[in-house]
């Protein structure tokens, strides 16, 4: 992992406290500029996590966009605040350097000071496999979503890639009925977009499609449902 800051990656301070990154290149935030923390956990863990948890089970989540870590490292403190046991696998191609890893502030902010060490554990894992912690199994990969390849169904499907404008490339048919079938039956994908052509190629790919209230400065996100 190069220890460099790439000159097109910029550190930001969102409306919440919590970091974020811009890119200069795409002109995309890795979060809300609102608040990156309580995106995260609206979003992910509590329209996401909270929706597929039963006590007893183990989850099987697949991240599409591990980027600074955060939905990650969330995920993580449900476990273990709910003794679940995670199989996290998250997609990368572009893993950050170390430097930003470093400068990031999440494990500074209130209720996750016991997390520095963790979460520098997940980053320093590029490609491959790592029990973090009793309740979390990390599977990090570098392949691009085009040339991943499933092993097993997922419970929960994160899908956080950068916006359509930037990546229209992984919001179409296709993408989604890859995810679909990756899918358990009752599994769910879960994103802060709503734009109107996404839903419907979800729907195309064969999802039910739930419009729900979206983070701070967001008027809706979507979940949707594999039958």
């Amino acid at each position: 992992m190069s220890d460099q800051a790439p000159q097109h990656l910029h550190l930001k301070e969102t409306s919440d406290g919590s970091h974020t990154l811009y890119n200069s290149v795409l002109n995309e935030h890795y979060h809300s500029h609102h608040g990156a923390l309580q995106e995260s956990r609206h979003v992910f863990i509590q329209a996401g996590f909270s929706k597929v948890f039963t006590a007893g089970n183990t989850i099987r989540i697949l991240e599409i966009g591990f980027g600074t870590g955060l939905n990650a490292l969330l995920t993580l403190m449900e476990s273990v605040r709910l003794s679940c046991p995670v199989v996290y696998t998250a997609l990368e191609p572009f893993p950050l350097s170390a430097g930003i890893i470093r400068s990031l502030n999440y494990t500074s902010l209130p209720g996750l000071s016991d997390y520095t060490s963790v979460f520098q554990q997940m980053h320093s894992l590029a490609e491959g496999k790592q029990q973090i912690n009793a309740y979390f199994l990390l599977e990090r990969s570098l392949h691009p979503l085009d040339q991943f390849s499933p092993s097993g169904m997922y419970d929960l499907v994160y899908f956080d890639a950068f916006a359509p404008e930037v990546q229209p490339e992984l919001w179409t048919e296709a993408v989604f009925q890859k995810l679909y079938d990756c899918l358990a039956p009752g599994g769910i994908l879960v994103t802060y977009c709503a734009k109107g052509e996404v839903k419907r190629n979800m729907k195309k790919a064969g999802f039910l499609i739930e419009r729900l209230p979206g983070p701070p400065g967001k008027r809706e996100m979507t979940r949707a449902m594999k039958n």
